[in-house]
């Protein structure tokens, strides 16, 4: 049987609804609800909002710490179901927690940033950086367009990024199956691939409605994917191995969906390079992150070429274990170098 959110809600206005979908009786039955908030928009929702019996609590920050406080709050207050409302790692913070009390969790998304919205993972920062964790996905998922306009453009472009890498990860579960025999769900790479392709091509961007929209739902397919496969399989592949080396190496460098289609290019320029396949993807890939003012160049996030060397060389060791065009060409340091710097040259502006 295939998992799946009882409520996927994308529209302008939907956030009024909110009450509604938390009356629901396949959520909650007594009605002991309690809202995440994060430090952007989710106070000013919550304010806006006619939910008279919720308890509000803020979290302020994306670490475990702060996930596990709150998750022992839900659980010893007894509440039946949990709404996270805000950017990313709000959403993560509060599906971790409503794991560990084990209630439903409504993420309410504020932002376009990443896939998270609906994935059955939560990425959270400890005191040796990042990592991510299996979770139970969202029972139900709210975007509002007319907040997510409000938020600062970046974060929504950024979203761009982290669908676009769903082919490189695609890519990479494919040759995981045909070199080590790794089992390739049909349906989560159907689900990641036209998730990707739903924004590849698009020629409108962030300002339009239905961008926001198709954005928003190719994120929520994503997530869908992850939950089918049971890992974050069909979303993450060396694309996000690249991506959490730099969250290590060099934290606060950019945030995740700018990453992730920089290390997606960078993946495809490989396969094109040493494999002899993917140069039309890298093409398109190349053109909707230059479309939509998204990195493409280490500089471009504030990396030189060595410290880009160093998060590639690092890469594989981010995830133990998942089989990827890093693991399967095995590069030396002064390989992936020329690699880095024929890159930089190739696509230098």
């Amino acid at each position: 049987m295939l998992a799946s959110p009882l409520s996927i809600d994308v529209r302008r206005g939907a956030i009024a609804d909110l009450g509604l979908l938390l009356a629901d009786r396949r959520i909650a039955n007594e009605g002991r609800i309690a809202v995440a908030v994060g430090p952007g928009q989710g106070a000013r929702i919550v304010a806006d909002l006619n939910l008279p019996h919720c308890e509000v609590f803020q979290v302020d920050e994306g670490t475990v710490d702060v996930a596990n406080e709150l998750g022992k709050k839900l659980r010893t207050e007894a509440f039946e179901a949990v709404a996270g409302i805000g950017g990313g790692k709000t959403i993560d913070v509060t599906k971790f927690a409503a794991t560990m009390a084990g209630i439903p969790m409504i993420a309410v998304a504020t932002n376009l940033s990443h896939d998270g919205i609906a994935s059955p993972v939560s990425s959270l920062e400890h005191e040796s950086g990042k990592s991510s964790y299996g979770v139970n996905m969202p029972v139900a998922v709210v975007v509002d367009v007319d907040y997510v306009r409000s938020a600062p453009d970046r974060l929504v472009r950024s979203g761009i990024g982290d669908v676009l890498s769903n082919l490189s990860a695609i890519t990479d579960w494919e040759l995981a199956g045909k070199e080590m025999d790794e089992p390739v769900d049909g349906m989560a790479v159907t689900f990641a691939r036209v998730a990707a392709e739903s924004v590849l091509h698009r020629r409108d961007s962030v300002e339009s409605e239905s961008f926001l929209t198709a954005l928003a739902e190719a994120l929520v397919l994503s997530g869908m994917a992850m939950s089918v496969a049971g890992s974050s399989r069909p979303a993450s592949g060396a694309d996000h191995e690249i991506l959490h080396a730099i969250d290590q190496l060099y934290p606060g460098t950019s945030n995740h969906g700018e990453l992730a289609g920089l290390g997606t290019l960078f993946a495809f320029f490989l396969r094109s390079r040493y494999l002899g396949h993917g140069e039309q993807q890298l093409e398109d890939i190349r053109a909707s992150l230059l479309r939509h003012r998204l990195p493409t160049l280490p500089s471009d996030v504030g990396l030189d070429e060595e410290q880009f060397v160093k998060a590639v060389v690092h890469a594989p060791s981010t995830r133990p274990g998942r089989y990827t065009v890093l693991e399967h060409l095995n590069l030396s340091e002064d390989e992936i170098r020329r690699s880095v710097r024929d890159y930089v040259q190739t696509f230098g502006r």
